[in-house]
Order: C-alpha cells, then sequence, then structure tokens
C-alpha cells in the first residue's frame, strides 16, 4: 500500500489511544512518507474512575489530561488534534449519530484519504462505537473521498476480549517499524500521567516493546506494528 503524501485521519476514543496501536508507525509516515496526519480524540478518557459520572470533580485531571495529549501529539508528530468529551467509557449512553456526527464533520473538514481507528472487536465499548461510527461516516458511497479504511490493536482493550467472542484482531497489512520509532511511541506514551503503567501492564514500555518484537517476528523484521485492513479501494 502505498502512503506516499497521503492525509491521514486517526479517530480514536480515548487519550493515549492515537499512540497505542499505531504510535510508530504514524512516527514513520510522518516523517518517511511525507504524510499530513491528524488525531480525533472523541472522549474525555477519564471520568469513569469515578463511581458515578461528574465531570465537575475532575476539572484539574481534565485539563491536564488535554495538556497530555499537546505534549504527545508533538512527540509523534502529529499535524493537529481535535478533542472532543464524549463520556469515558459510556459511549453506549450516546446516540451513535451523534458520534457519527461528529466524524463526518471531522472528515469533510480534515478530507483524508486514509482513516485508521479501534478494531471493532476490542474489549472497550467506547473502541467498539468509535468503529461503528468510522464505518457508518465513510459508507462507500460515489461522492466518499475515503478510499481506505484501516483498524489497529489497542494494547488492554484488544487482547482482553472473550476467547468466545467471534471478532478476533487478524492482521493482514504489517508496518516495519524501527526501535527509535518504538522509543518515540513508548515517549509519547510517557507524557499521559494518567495513563502509563508499569510492567506487566500491556500499556508499560516494556510491554510495548515485547508486542513490536512479536508482531516483528511475524514478518522477519525486529520491530512491526499490526492493523487490519477494513476497506480499500482502487480506482
Amino acid at each position: 500500500m502505498d502512503f506516499k503524501n497521503k492525509r491521514i485521519l486517526v479517530i480514536v476514543a480515548h487519550p493515549d489511544d492515537e499512540l497505542l496501536g499505531l504510535g510508530a508507525t504514524i512516527n514513520k509516515l510522518i516523517h518517511e512518507s511525507n504524510c499530513i496526519v491528524r488525531a480525533v480524540i472523541l472522549g474525555e478518557g477519564i471520568t469513569s474512575r469515578s463511581d458515578k459520572r461528574n465531570p465537575a470533580s475532575w476539572t484539574n485531571e481534565l485539563k491536564k489530561h488535554r495538556e497530555n495529549i499537546e505534549s504527545a501529539r508533538k512527540v509523534i508528530g502529529y499535524e493537529s488534534v481535535g478533542i472532543y468529551d464524549f463520556p469515558d467509557n459510556r459511549f453506549d449512553s450516546v446516540d451513535l449519530l451523534d458520534i457519527v456526527k461528529v466524524v463526518e464533520e471531522e472528515k469533510n473538514s480534515f478530507d483524508p484519504e486514509i482513516i485508521f481507528t479501534h478494531h471493532g472487536g476490542d474489549l472497550n465499548i467506547d473502541h467498539q462505537r468509535t468503529f461503528e461510527a468510522v464505518i457508518t461516516a465513510t459508507r462507500p458511497m460515489s461522492h466518499e473521498k475515503v478510499t481506505t479504511i484501516i483498524t489497529f490493536e489497542t494494547p488492554s482493550g484488544t487482547e482482553w476480549r472473550a476467547s468466545s467472542d467471534p471478532r478476533h484482531f487478524i492482521p493482514n497489512m504489517f508496518i516495519s517499524v524501527s526501535e527509535n520509532q518504538i522509543n518515540t511511541k513508548i515517549k509519547g506514551m510517557e507524557s499521559y500521567d494518567f495513563e502509563k503503567r508499569t510492567f506487566p501492564h500491556p500499556r508499560s514500555p516494556e510491554a510495548l516493546t515485547i508486542l513490536a518484537k512479536q508482531r516483528g517476528l511475524t514478518i522477519g523484521q525486529q520491530y512491526a506494528e499490526a492493523f487490519v485492513i477494513i476497506r480499500t479501494i482502487l480506482v
């Protein structure tokens, strides 16, 4: 697949998702393929840690979270980030159409050729709804400019689904990345005060490196990130 000079929209549910599954790949595409990449973060990403949702009680943390998003953006190289405040881990309490409208507005404004988003079978309900919104907002009609939709795995979301869930993440595209690009992804994750974890959590630096090595082994490379091509249209 040719990514050269492409406009790419990365649509995710939470702050840090724009790094976890594809941070090294995005860094590579920006610097080696001259891609222009914008991230869209749909949810505020933190209030589910209370028994009841009360954003007012999280004012300081939400402000810090937004500062962390900007720090991570600079590390990876995203041109810009759109930030929204759908309720954390409660996307199923929002009409899907409301999320679709945001995705459509971002798509029409940025005019991407390629969209990366979550795997539709993730454990996390917000990831599932994000995927559904992207698919709905990019129906392949004659005027649709998005020609390619690609999903990524999100550590601590994709691999934690039930073994009986038929929606397995079975990658059919791998992008080889360098050790430096993996380290850049990890540096970006370290920007997130509320999201970084210690080993053996899947979001820890060690675990992210292990996953990249495992995906690399699959294709005979040192490091890689794995993806599923949902749809690509050649005209």
